[in-house]
């Protein structure tokens, strides 16, 4: 029997709490029952009034988990809302990686402010996130973890963790590191819980343990974070010093933000959208794209001019110019996404690539001979009937138009595929060979396959007119 989880929405509780006329300190206990996420959420629909409400009766520590689920952007409008030594304590108490996005979200003269409010270790540890690009996995770590010395005994132990879990929530994994800061391994609470006074701290650390550096790109390093599914990830900085730790709940952060940008590049942009983006923002991350489509949109324009003289002796064939035009980019787009899946094995070998190529030309085969034979009994009879055509008319025309379907999805697969491979193969995201590219690429080959073969067969050898 299958299981369906349930998820509760709590909004409209939470709403009728917050409005109702019950003293703040039943307000607060009442809120606290609920998950910051779900406070968070109902946090646009409140006014104003009610939100500075909220901040007022819940304490500091519970304001910064619920703004940690807020949007940035949000975040800092929300901030912007209250006391500024207030929101300073809010951000001090926040996962310093959420920090620097927020402070990155407000304008320069109050980020300078409250830069200046925070407490000295929010400080310190925002310095160090912020001195990494944008691009590189440093700046999503937060430094909220347990960092414990590998010559303490466990009793010792117990006691650094017990000291430092009252401002690090993170702690079901315990990162350990010698004398000089430099990273030995990790171990599991529970290994620390269920350990004997006694026992030696030696043999429940895992020296073995993953590590990333700070400066490696995001796109280097995630697919390993995202094998090796643990809570937290150590990351450091180029002499093996711990500076801070990957969350899981980074790595999918991260996934999610990659995919974003991979979807944006598809459609021949070069990063996501932004619906409060500036306009011109937005034309620097199209109008490359649009350009170079543009002059491709010419060749294929000037490639179908050379077909004129086909055209002319035969008009009818243009009424079916777009189904070769729109199959071959089809094509091409799925071989496109199935080629880009498969590069993110980077082990993979130029043999295995040639098989891709040859396997994406055989399924475009196949599909293309289906749907040819389908092509040429329906648009066959479609002519006869409709168009007032013979049969031996009607079906010269709707079997080349089948052959050039045969032809243009063969090609378009290994365009399909080839063209991410090239980008790979110079060091370019082969993401950035986005859909746009190759459905023009894709009606150029079309064009030709499909003028081509009716003014070789049906007007050259067949001497149709019509």
């Amino acid at each position: 029997m299958e299981n369906k989880v349930q998820v509760q929405d709590h909004s409209q509780e939470i709403l009728s709490v917050i409005r109702s006329n019950a003293s703040p300190g039943i307000l607060r206990n009442k809120l606290e029952d609920y998950h910051e996420n779900d406070l968070a959420d109902i946090f646009p629909e409140l006014t104003l009034a009610e939100r500075r409400k909220i901040c007022r009766i819940l304490d500091t520590d519970m304001l910064s988990d619920i703004f940690e689920h807020i949007d940035q952007k949000q975040a800092a409008e929300y901030l912007d809302e209250m006391d500024v030594k207030k929101a300073a304590a809010i951000l001090s108490a926040m996962e310093t990686d959420a920090v620097v996005d927020v402070l990155k979200m407000t304008s320069k003269e109050k980020r300078s402010l409250l830069t200046e409010l925070l407490d000295d270790d929010a400080k310190k540890d925002i310095a160090v996130i912020a001195a990494f690009d944008e691009d590189e996995i440093g700046s999503w770590m937060t430094t909220n973890c347990i960092v414990i010395r590998e010559n303490l005994t466990v009793k010792q132990a117990m006691s650094s963790l017990v000291e430092q879990a009252a401002k690090n929530d993170n702690i079901s994994t315990i990162f350990m590191v010698t004398e000089d800061q430099t990273f030995y391994g990790a171990m599991d609470l529970k290994d620390l819980i269920i350990a004997r006074q006694d026992s030696a701290l030696e043999d429940l650390i895992v020296t073995s343990y993953p590590y990333v550096y700070g400066h490696e790109l995001i796109d280097d390093c995630i697919e390993k974070l995202k094998d090796y599914s643990e809570d937290s990830i150590p990351v450091l900085n180029n002499n093996n010093k711990l500076l801070g730790v990957i969350t899981s709940q980074s790595i999918v952060d991260l996934v999610d933000d990659e995919m974003g940008e991979d979807y944006a590049k598809f459609a021949g942009l070069t990063a996501e959208e932004d619906l409060k983006e500036p306009l011109k923002e937005s034309l620097k991350k199209r109008l490359p794209w649009l350009l170079v489509l543009l002059a491709l949109g010419m060749v294929v324009s000037s490639v179908v001019g050379l077909f004129e003289q086909v055209v002319s002796q035969l008009t009818l064939i243009m009424c079916f110019q777009s189904l070769i035009l729109d199959m071959a980019g089809n094509v091409g787009t799925q071989s496109l996404a199935v080629t880009i899946r498969v590069l993110m094995d980077e082990s993979l070998t130029g043999k295995q690539k040639l098989e891709l190529v040859w396997k994406e030309m055989r399924i475009g085969f196949s599909n293309g001979v289906i749907l040819g034979v389908l092509s040429f009994l329906i648009i066959g009879l479609y002519i006869a009937l409709f168009k007032g055509k013979t049969f031996g008319f009607a079906y010269a025309v709707s079997g080349c138009i089948g052959l050039s379907l045969v032809l243009a999805m063969v090609i378009s697969g290994a365009v399909g595929t080839c063209i991410p491979l090239f980008f790979k193969k110079i060091h370019v995201d082969p993401a950035v060979a986005s859909g746009p590219l190759i459905t023009t690429i894709n009606d150029l080959v079309a064009v030709i396959s499909y003028y081509g073969l009716c003014g070789l067969l049906l007007v050259g050898v067949l001497h149709l007119a019509g």
